[in-house]
């Protein structure tokens, strides 16, 4: 049999994994329009040479599931909104915010700087903030599991 110590440290290491692991803004995000309160499509928030990067992973609203990107320019024209990346090279800041010049709102086929953060009273909450020029909005975003 295992010793009381060793199966405590077990469970230890395994719930500081996953308490961190819950922590992360990796992960997949159901975005909530901030005018409307419903939510707009799934995003997968990924990790890629140490920068961040998103994608749309799938549409929710209903009619849209199949949108291509009408008001987009260049290469972008036309093309499914869904496996668009919209989030392009974050960095982290020392605070734990990560900042970037792409976030790309498909539906306005227009370009944000981004500040991306957890919410600090609920982990499971994204902060998403979208800024042109000195005028900003911020959404929030819901964890998905899986």
């Amino acid at each position: 049999m295992i010793n009381k110590t060793v199966q405590l440290t077990i469970l230890f290491t395994l719930f500081i994994a996953m308490s961190m692991s819950a922590q992360s803004v990796f992960g997949k995000w159901k975005t909530i329009d901030d005018r409307t309160g419903k939510p707009k499509g799934l995003i997968k928030i990924y990790k890629k040479e140490g920068l961040m990067y998103g994608k749309v992973i799938d549409i929710l609203e209903k009619g849209k599931e199949g949108q291509v990107c009408e008001k987009c320019d260049g290469e972008l024209r036309d093309k499914p909104v869904k496996g668009m990346e919209i989030i392009t090279g974050g960095k982290k800041n020392d605070n734990g915010e990560w900042k970037g010049k792409r976030l790309f709102d498909p539906e306005q086929a227009m370009t944000f700087r981004f500040k991306i953060w957890l919410n600090p009273e609920n982990t499971d909450e994204l902060k998403v903030r979208g800024y042109l020029a000195f005028i900003y909005r911020t959404q929030t975003w819901l964890r998905v599991e899986g």
